[in-house]
């Protein structure tokens, strides 16, 4: 005879038992449970405990709290309105719900995230009550998590039995539980990626298991390695694509040739950084007999290899685009591709997708002509050998600035093609500037590392006559590629690439901070909107507040992103825009190269919900790949710091807010952070109206734009901080 196992007895009242009964049938709210189930979920199985839900669900029920759906089944009586949103945590613990029911973010107190985390996908539901005059409410349900893996360093517990990971990222409030068989041997202190199994309702923190050891803390590899894994991104291709791709024939044939338009006798040449080694984009130029110029724009045909349903297009599709961080590039696709077959390498013969026209010295374009083409690249130009020629007016090339080492078609031809083009861009340009384009010629931080990647200095890149060149024909043929396929009747799905008009609470923010540098705005309407922050740019260009201004005028601007619904580019001032001209490193390129194809052989519209998918996708991907590449400047930046601990920077402060003052050194655009702790010579004070930290006894006032002295305090690889301890103001 078997024992039977003896019950839990409790004579004790179960605490605050009518919210807790209420909690969870209303998070559950659309299924029905019976006092057993709740009583399971509350952990209790005695006689008194029992007895206990069953009269608090009898009296919930007389107060029509809850309905009996069926016999000893309730189930909550839903009165409050719900709503869903994304919530964005601050690092303190609260945080705010972007919703499309409320016009500004919702408040949800520490208390009220019940096991949200950040950019999760949750339900809520709005308070009466508001917090510092915003709408306050509390998460009711997770109705999609945004991430399940997260970095963070581990910590074995002294009895070997557990551990658990301190995630790197402070938007993430809690550390997460690892048993001890779940952390693939990691070393106490090491950097891990660990994923999200489950949260029980009474734990403080989740479980998870270590999915990848990535490393000891602050070594350079695992700090790479670690900014990848945040995002979920790749850091090398799986054996079975490499194998695939390495398997494709890449041979240029007769019979290929035979379907393409055959432009190979056509003068071509790439105009690239001098470190680039993929070339996906090629220009021709040629003076037709009757005085117009045709210029064609070749792409490489990456279409043409990438095939769908194979498992290179799959791997393509999820990575979406390369991630280009400051030590090395992560590319979309494998190098016998994105190097060798796609690239349109000097002196060889290559199969492109391309947009030929012609246009007059007015650059009117009389004709215009896409299609799969085969081409061959007279000659490779660095930005900085095409610069020298036009800034030379020379019709002469020197042989000692050629990368090839070999001999281009004639120096004249190619020197008096880069001197046109050059001239027409520039109309082009001008003409773009008049329609309401916004020049955003932002300063890019580069690093000169040593072989094991060390930074030894910092240098600023800018756009010159060369790169705006190559920017005009690019803009030109995206532009025209989708206008080709957008103005088509019946409608067909295509792939763009657009830009909403900016947000104008963001616009009279910038207004305020501008104006401390005597700038002003006119908001008047869409055209005064576009050639006002037009000659903001250009009035900051060498001054102090010039970054601080790029910056926050960027941050005004609504995110371009893909979608097949075209609204235009408010950026560029077109109305049909898409990405055409990059496909080894974009995958929206790859599609609208397909897209046109199909088009160009008379075939129906593409299912647009299926594209639309994929272009939801590619932005996300694009997002997550713009973090990554941020994060490993950010990086680099303090690793070049700590070795100038001891020198004193002049800066410019970028930011003011109650718990310190955010510093950008002019001379190398790194930011770090005085905290108000360590200003010791007052006790300051927080203005918000002011953008400025002001001191109590003194009224020293440190204010936005204004220049500081600053010297390093602390240089944390790990957390990705900078803090300066503050000097004072320059004399």
């Amino acid at each position: 005879m078997t024992k039977r196992k003896k019950r839990k007895s409790s004579n004790n009242k179960i605490s605050n038992l009518t919210n807790t009964i209420l909690g969870i049938l209303k998070k559950d709210r659309n299924k029905t449970f019976n006092y057993k189930q709740i009583a399971a979920k509350l952990g209790v199985n005695d006689a008194s405990s029992r007895n206990q839900i069953i009269k608090t669900l009898s009296k919930l029920k007389a107060k029509q709290e809850i309905e009996e759906v069926d016999r000893g089944k309730f189930k909550a009586i839903v009165t409050t309105e719900y709503h869903t949103g994304i919530l964005d945590l601050a690092s303190k613990g609260n945080g705010y719900i972007i919703s499309e029911d409320f016009e500004n973010d919702v408040f949800i107190a520490s208390n009220n995230i019940n096991k949200a985390l950040h950019g999760d996908e949750v339900e809520f539901y709005a308070y009466k009550r508001k917090h510092r005059g915003k709408q306050e409410g509390e998460i009711t349900n997770i109705i999609k998590r945004a991430k399940s893996e997260y970095v963070g360093t581990i910590q074995i517990h002294e009895k070997k039995n557990f551990a658990f990971v301190i995630p790197d990222s402070p938007k993430m409030y809690t550390d997460i539980f690892v048993p001890i068989n779940k952390t693939m041997k990691a070393e106490d202190g090491y950097k891990v990626l660990v994923s999200l199994e489950d949260w029980p309702e009474k734990a403080d923190s989740p479980n998870g298991k270590v999915l990848e050891v990535l490393g000891k803390p602050g070594e350079h590899s695992t700090e790479i390695h670690s900014i990848l894994a945040e995002y979920g991104l790749p850091s090398e291709f799986p054996n079975e694509v490499e194998e695939f791709a390495n398997k494709i024939d890449t041979s240029i044939t007769k019979e290929e040739i035979a379907k393409r338009r055959d432009m190979r006798k056509d003068l071509t040449f790439t105009i690239d950084p001098k470190d680039a080694k993929d070339f996906d984009d090629a220009l021709s130029f040629k003076v037709l007999e009757n005085g117009l110029y045709e210029i064609g724009i070749h792409i490489a045909d990456v279409s043409h290899y990438l095939q769908p349903g194979t498992v290179l297009d799959d791997e393509a599709y999820e990575r979406a685009t390369s991630i280009y961080l400051v030590d090395r590039v992560v590319p979309m696709l494998p190098e016998i591709l994105s190097n060798g077959a796609c690239s349109l390498r000097p002196h060889e013969e290559k199969y492109t997708f391309s947009a030929v026209f012609q246009m007059n010295d007015k650059c009117e374009i009389k004709n215009e002509w896409f299609g799969r083409t085969v081409t061959y690249s007279d000659a490779r130009f660095a930005y900085e050998e095409a610069q020298a020629v036009i800034e030379s007016k020379s019709n002469k090339i020197t042989k000692e600035v050629s990368l090839t080492g070999k001999p281009y078609k004639t120096d004249q031809s190619i020197a008096d093609a880069i001197l046109k083009m050059d001239e027409l861009a520039k109309k082009m340009r001008s003409r773009r500037m008049r329609e309401g384009a916004i020049s955003f010629d932002k300063v890019e931080v580069k690093f000169n590392l040593d072989e094991e990647a060390n930074p030894v200095g910092v240098f600023f890149k800018t756009s010159k006559d060369a790169n705006k060149l190559i920017e005009e024909f690019m803009l030109l043929a995206n532009r025209k590629v989708s206008e080709f396929v957008g103005k088509k009747k019946p409608q067909k799905t295509f792939v763009y690439r657009v830009h909403d008009e900016p947000d104008e609470a963001k616009l009279a923010q910038l207004q305020t901070v501008v104006g401390r540098f005597g700038h002003k705005l006119n908001f008047k309407d869409k055209g005064s909107i576009a050639s006002s922050l037009n000659n903001l740019l250009k009035d900051v260009v060498g001054k102090k507040e010039q970054n601080l201004v790029d910056t926050l005028t960027i941050r005004t601007m609504s995110k371009a992103e893909y979608t097949t619904h075209n609204i235009g580019h408010y950026g560029l001032a077109f109305d049909y825009y898409s990405h055409f001209t990059s496909p080894i490193r974009r995958y929206p390129d790859v599609m609208a190269h397909r897209l046109l194809q199909r088009y160009l052989d008379g075939e129906p519209s593409a299912n647009e919900e299926v594209y639309e998918e994929k272009c939801n996708h590619s932005s996300n991907m694009e997002y997550l790949a713009t973090k990554a590449e941020r994060d490993s400047i950010k990086y680099m930046q303090i690793r070049f710091m700590q070795d100038h601990q001891d020198e004193e920077f002049l800066g410019v402060i970028s930011g003011v807010t109650d718990w310190g003052i955010y510093v950008e050194i002019i001379s190398n655009k790194c930011e770090g952070m005085v905290s108000v702790r360590d200003m010791k010579d007052d006790h300051y004070q927080f203005d918000q109206d002011q953008y400025a930290m002001i001191g109590k006894k003194t009224g020293t006032m440190y204010q936005l734009g204004d220049e500081v002295i600053v010297k390093v305090k602390n240089t944390d690889l790990v957390k990705k901080h900078l803090d300066f301890y503050m000097v004072g103001k320059p004399d």
